[in-house]
């Protein structure tokens, strides 16, 4: 289905099915970044570790290893029923943490072990949202909406950290970890009038087995040279610097900046709202031509504001950092998938997101190795060295595959 009408907002006046998967989003995300912030803030308080801090992480992040595996699955079954079941897993384990957290008993164990519940939920929902846009659209329309689906993202990155800090502040960590559960559960909520879409028949092999489809998808995409590009920028992205947002804010906000929980909520707030500009201005663009170019040029600047961030001391230079931050990634947060569903056939969409999904899968690792090089060095030197790390990767990767830049 296409839309009807043109401008930022399209995908939404013009496809009744996608405003609600849009809306879904919305709130799926909103329990998301609510959660990672209360969580991150808790791991951070109860150990005071910057490598702790990022084992809380790595291991909250290791299930998108699954990613291959369970997009295998997504191109074989109905990607709304499995939508549905990551959102109730996600909001009963939420709802579990802030449960023991009200009575008393959240140990930073316990807090491990749901991280890595609610990342079992979230990592196999996150490609089959991305494949479900392009079933619901289609291939004319999948910028727009890829734009449209991070500005779900960004405004409630806006909102969701603010709130989060302001409730740690105010009535204790368990009661935005409730909030996050009932977001979860909203967004369960609003996939129930999706039942029957995605739901795609399984290409040429229609009864082998899911190892046997995952292995077909890899050799079909390993001989794209551009898709494997574009996941080579997705790879660097994540070993460098997803994983310094992802772990070291709580760490940045404390150490390098005096603030507290709400300070904290302030400066992803201001990220937010940078990515929301960026997601507006992609969406406002449309089926624009130099997509390829754009995805380079502006994951380059992301890593120049990490690396101008890094050394930042004063609050406010900080939030016009991370605003600067968030814009700029909505280049690649939002062209990476767009890229990879336009230079691959739809009967690998599944895969090839379940690839994206593994190269974000290495950030577990990432984490780990930047968070031992945190605690002997510091936040801020890791951080310009990741940024460095992936400026030289960008050039490389254009070097070798310069077609890349020229994708419209």
């Amino acid at each position: 289905m296409r839309p009807r009408t043109g401008g930022p907002l399209s995908s939404l006046r013009g496809n009744r099915t996608f405003r609600y998967l849009w809306l879904s989003n919305l709130f799926f995300f909103g329990g998301v970044w609510t959660q990672t912030l209360v969580m991150g803030w808790l791991a951070f308080h109860l150990t005071g570790s910057d490598l702790l801090v990022a084992v809380f992480t790595a291991v909250r992040l290791a299930p998108l290893l699954l990613g291959p595996m369970s997009c295998a699955i997504a191109d074989r079954h109905n990607r709304v029923l499995l939508l549905t079941l990551a959102c109730g897993w996600a909001a009963t384990v939420a709802a579990l943490v802030a449960a023991l957290g009200s009575f008393g008993a959240l140990s930073y164990g316990v807090l491990v072990v749901g991280g890595l519940a609610i990342g079992i939920a979230q990592s196999p929902s996150q490609p089959a949202r991305a494949s479900l846009v392009f079933d619901l659209v289609g291939q004319e329309s999948i910028s727009n909406a890829n734009a449209l689906n991070a500005l779900a993202l960004n405004m409630t990155q806006v909102f969701g950290p603010a709130l989060g800090g302001v409730m740690i502040a105010a009535i204790g960590a368990p009661a935005a970890l409730w909030v996050s559960a009932g977001w979860y559960a909203i967004s369960l909520l609003l996939l129930i009038p999706l039942r029957g879409a995605g739901t795609i028949a399984a290409p040429a092999g229609e009864h082998e087995s899911v190892l046997a489809s995952v292995v077909g998808g890899l050799r079909t995409i390993g001989r794209n040279r551009l898709a494997v590009a574009i996941l080579l920028v997705t790879v660097s992205a994540n070993l460098m610097l997803w994983p310094i947002f992802q772990t070291f804010m709580p760490v940045f906000a404390d150490e390098a900046f005096g603030l507290g929980p709400a300070g904290l909520g302030s400066l992803l707030t201001c990220s937010g709202i940078g990515g929301l500009i960026g997601s507006l201005i992609i969406a406002a663009l449309g089926d624009f031509r130099a997509k390829g170019a754009f995805f380079v040029v502006g994951t380059g600047l992301w890593a120049v504001g990490w690396a101008l961030f890094a050394w930042a001391h004063s609050p406010a230079l900080g939030f016009v950092l991370m605003a600067w931050i968030g814009m700029t990634s909505a280049a690649f947060a939002v062209l990476q998938t767009t890229l990879l569903l336009i230079t691959t056939d739809r009967s690998v969409h599944g895969r090839v997101l379940g690839l994206q999904e593994l190269a974000i899968g290495v950030m577990p690792v990432s984490t780990l190795a930047l968070g031992a090089i945190a605690e002997r060095v510091g936040v801020g030197l890791t951080t310009f060295g990741a940024a460095c790390g992936l400026l030289l990767a960008l050039a490389l990767i254009g070097v070798r595959v310069p077609s890349m830049l020229h994708i419209r």
